[in-house]
């Protein structure tokens, strides 16, 4: 016995059925059906095509399986490693619904159920028999006859006199038809991953394409370009990035090999050489995250500054800005950008090793801010250090960076350190790995937030902590007897890594 299910949802009866005949008169599936038809092996689903009861076999898949393999481009395409975009035609057929042009619009109100839901192609065409007409197309994998309309769908139909019966339509597919997965997956060998994401960075597409992916780069590339508006080059990273200069080498798949871009990112505009300096789109949130840190009045001081994606934005808050890069083009769209958002008059910039910018402009800077009128001083002082491979290893500079008498713990600077981990408790290895460079412990200072996911068991982390006074200055003498201010609290460190913003006590 098989349970026999109207396309209408009801359940009519249990049918016994055993044997089956369809021809092409009488059936409206699809000739690309009949393939699905013959295959054996798969558990038979049963779909009524007429009220004569004339029932066909097919094979229960998921909806969108189906509709990749009605859709999908030609099989011959498989192993093609140059783009020919004339490969990719097919021919499917739509069941159709004729109907007067006038009333198109009130009628698909009523038919979404049923109308064909594909991207790129057209719902409604012209009638080629009938200029008074149109066809709308319906969705081959719910429509097979007038049976197939529900109750309430056939009663507005009568009302705007129109003949629920089906025709047949040959649709022609090209090239412009698929989408960029489609046509890759169509591509590349069977079972092998799919590349259709990718950061865009301007009109480029920064890929990162997998050995298995190689052959076929040119066409990836292409198809990229193709298929994303505004996209006219299409890059792949061949090596990692330099620990130096925070860039890598890149390969231009296809399209113009122009690599000077503009980008926009919070309400910021950025220009710069995408092939000489560090940009990465995926650390917006990031940017956004540290900025709400700053108030009207503050001091930043970004030791691994870039073309500026933290920068500009906590000058545009009226706050002071130093920023560095060792990198000479880096240091160039810097100093560019800063015009560019027309906050040049608030960034200091530098082109200095990272070390050297602390133990030098940085800790000049400090001097006078920590120093005599630092008990008026209302504002906070901060560095970023954005360069996670190696940014740990800096915070030795701080070490008794500083003459004097230290000031509040309040006033001393916020760091917001870089880092990746692969370890199995990211957040504690940072910490760990950050307080063997200090040589104190963080604990009481300190908490830690996860940026993003690298890559598998590998996480970018940034730990933010206020360097404590016994390693800022130099011979620093705690005498915790005469201290008048109660001992810092421990920071809570985010063990869930929700994106909780970090506070500092």
């Amino acid at each position: 016995m098989r349970i026999l299910w109207r396309p209408s949802g009801f359940l009519r009866r249990l049918l016994q059925v055993e044997s089956y005949r369809i021809t092409e008169s009488e059936s409206l599936i699809p000739l690309d059906w009949t393939s699905l038809i013959q295959k054996p092996g798969r558990a038979p689903g049963i779909f009524l095509l007429d009220q004569r009861k004339r029932f066909s076999t097919m094979p229960e898949i998921d909806l969108s399986e189906r509709h990749y393999e009605l859709f999908s481009p030609p099989s011959d395409v498989r192993g093609m490693t140059k783009l020919d975009r004339t490969a990719f035609k097919k021919t499917v057929t739509i069941p159709v619904l004729k109907v007067r042009k006038e009333i198109v619009s009130k009628l698909m109100r009523s038919l979404k159920r049923v109308a064909l839901q594909r991207p790129g192609i057209k719902r409604v065409i012209e009638d080629p028999e009938d200029e008074e007409s149109r066809l709308i197309m319906l969705d081959p994998y719910k429509m097979f006859t007038d049976d197939s309309f529900e109750k309430a769908e056939l009663s507005i139909l009568k009302q705007l006199n129109v003949s629920p019966q089906i025709s047949k339509y040959n649709l022609e597919l090209t090239y412009e038809n698929f989408k960029s997965e489609e046509i890759l997956r169509a591509v590349l060998p069977e079972g092998q991953d799919v590349t259709s994401g990718f950061s865009r960075v301007g009109h480029i597409a920064h890929l990162n394409l997998r050995d298995h992916q190689l052959p076929f780069k040119h066409l990836i590339g292409q198809v990229m370009i193709d298929k994303n508006p505004g996209i006219t080059s299409a890059v792949n990273k061949i090596n990692n990035i330099d620990n130096t200069y925070r860039n890598f080498q890149m390969e231009v798949l296809s399209g113009e090999e122009n690599m000077i871009t503009k980008v926009r990112e919070n309400s910021y505009t950025y220009e710069f050489d995408f092939s000489k300096v560090y940009w990465n789109p995926r650390l917006s949130t990031e940017h956004s995250r540290i900025t709400e840190f700053f108030k009207p009045g503050d001091v930043l001081f970004d030791v691994f500054a870039g073309v500026g994606p933290f920068a500009i934005p906590v000058a545009k808050k009226n706050c002071t800005v130093f920023a560095n890069d060792l990198n000479p083009e880096s240091h160039k769209w810097l100093l560019h950008n800063c015009k560019l958002n027309k906050v040049d008059q608030k960034v200091k910039v530098f082109n200095l090793d990272g070390k050297d910018f602390l133990q030098g402009p940085v800790r000049e800077e400090l001097m006078q801010q920590l120093g005599r009128l630092s008990k008026e001083r209302t504002h906070s002082v901060h560095i970023v250090m954005n360069l996670p491979a190696k940014a740990i290893e800096f915070l030795s500079a701080f070490k008794s960076l500083l003459d004097g008498q230290s000031c509040g713990s309040e006033l001393l600077p916020i760091v917001h350190c870089y880092s990746f981990s692969k370890d199995a408790n990211p957040a504690k290895d940072v910490q760990q790995r950050a307080e063997a460079v200090l040589g104190t412990s963080l604990d009481a200072c300190s908490s830690v937030h996860l940026v993003r996911n690298v890559a598998p068991n590998k996480e970018m982390l940034c730990i933010t902590f206020r360097i404590p006074a016994v390693i800022l200055y130099k011979n620093q003498i705690l005498n915790l007897e005469k201290h008048e201010e109660p001992p810092l609290k421990r920071q809570r460190t985010d063990k869930s890594f929700s994106k909780e913003n970090t506070q500092i006590v």
